[in-house]
């Protein structure tokens, strides 16, 4: 793969895909529409976006996936796919009208939560495969969180918090891959981040189950050991150990994980201003992804730069089927700054990179044929 280089030095790389952001709206737009999520999507050098259903009303029916599509066609200003809800209202109960949701949805999840009956999630399976549909799954196991806000670990030991365990998270992706595997249902899971997930993917993976995974630029970068009494490193999953950080990297180097994403996840400053016990899991993601992974992880040659790109662009499409004009994006690689949440397009300003120094400016991102951002000094 070899990328254009322009007259002044820049480099063109495909438009962005990002299979996992919140853009809140319908229902939670104070913390982001889909003009400021899809704004902020462009300035990060994103065409195109899949957005997550926890919303109000949650996508559940054909009628409330359309109020949903009917606010992206007047105010996206690239491809902003939905997700459909697997459950009514997202609560764990019923299937949803999935045959009437199929046609408008990108894939289906109730991403914010674990899907807790094992039979219900062998049923939405076998929906989704009849459908021709992806099963998108946030996995946690309810009964294993106690509590818990940060990762189970030494930080959480030595400040007196509530810690998640990696067993919710990997229990679940168990549960799910023996699924998968029994439906042959096309199964993805959401914002990987233990190292026990990542060897349960890779064991599905050689046994023939048609799974994939993604994690997230945090995951990647970030331990617990960055952590501080700041709601900005509060996520869920939450951050991990240096070891788990190894095995996601492990996990990239050999293709178990075939996707980064974002999990962009805005909200207001009060919500984000309550410490890590009080403030909301989230933190956004998609106006910096590239300049972090690109400094982080091609500049000290962990990855190159053509790996980087059918990780953010070329598997994310072909997994997900997603035929939108993939665009592209001008970049000065050469571009040195500290990230400023302050010059942000997201309504959200809560990102744990505050002040850091990267690598990595998107001069202009193009979309069916039209500048739809560009920077100006």
């Amino acid at each position: 793969m070899s990328f254009n280089v322009n007259e002044k030095g820049y480099t063109v790389l495909p438009g962005f895909c990002d299979v996992h952001v919140h853009f809140r709206e319908p229902g939670f737009s104070y913390k982001e529409t889909i003009r400021t999520g899809s704004l902020a999507a462009a300035h990060g050098g994103y065409t195109a976006v899949c957005a997550m259903p926890n919303l109000s009303p949650v996508p559940d029916s054909a009628e409330h996936l359309k109020l949903q599509q009917d606010i992206i066609n007047r105010d996206a200003a690239i491809a902003v796919l939905p997700y459909a809800a697997i459950t009514v209202g997202e609560k764990g109960e019923t299937l949803a009208d999935m045959d009437a949701l199929a046609k408008g949805a990108v894939a289906f999840s109730d991403d914010g939560k674990g899907l807790q009956s094992d039979e219900l999630m062998e049923e939405a399976m076998k929906r989704a495969k009849s459908l021709g549909k992806i099963i998108a799954a946030h996995c946690e196991v309810n009964e294993l969180l106690c509590g818990g806000y940060i990762h189970d670990g030494a930080y959480a030991a030595a400040h007196g918090h509530a810690g998640i365990c990696s067993e919710s998270e990997w229990r679940q992706i168990e549960r799910d891959a023996a699924l998968a595997k029994k439906t042959g249902c096309a199964y993805h899971v959401c914002h990987v981040s233990t190292k026990e997930s990542v060897e349960i993917i890779r064991k599905a993976k050689a046994e023939g189950t048609d799974i994939t995974c993604e994690t997230a630029p945090h995951y990647l970068l970030l331990t617990e050991d960055f952590l501080k009494e700041d709601g900005r490193f509060k996520m869920n999953p939450p951050l991990r150990t240096a070891e788990d950080r190894e095995a996601l990297l492990d996990g990239i180097l050999d293709g178990t994980i075939e996707i980064i994403a974002t999990d962009h996840a805005p909200h207001s400053a009060e919500e984000k201003a309550k410490g890590l016990k009080g403030s909301a899991f989230g933190i956004v993601g998609l106006e910096t992804a590239f300049p972090l992974l690109y400094t982080g992880l091609v500049r000290t040659g962990i990855i190159s730069l053509e790996k980087l790109v059918q990780l953010m662009t070329e598997n994310p499409r072909k997994r997900f089927g997603i035929k939108t004009d993939p665009g592209h994006a001008v970049w000065d690689l050469n571009a040195e700054y500290r990230i400023d949440p302050e010059e942000f397009l997201s309504k959200g300003r809560s990102t744990p990179f505050a002040g850091i120094k990267v690598f990595g400016r998107c001069i202009e991102t193009v979309y069916n044929n039209k500048t739809v951002w560009r920077y100006e000094e």
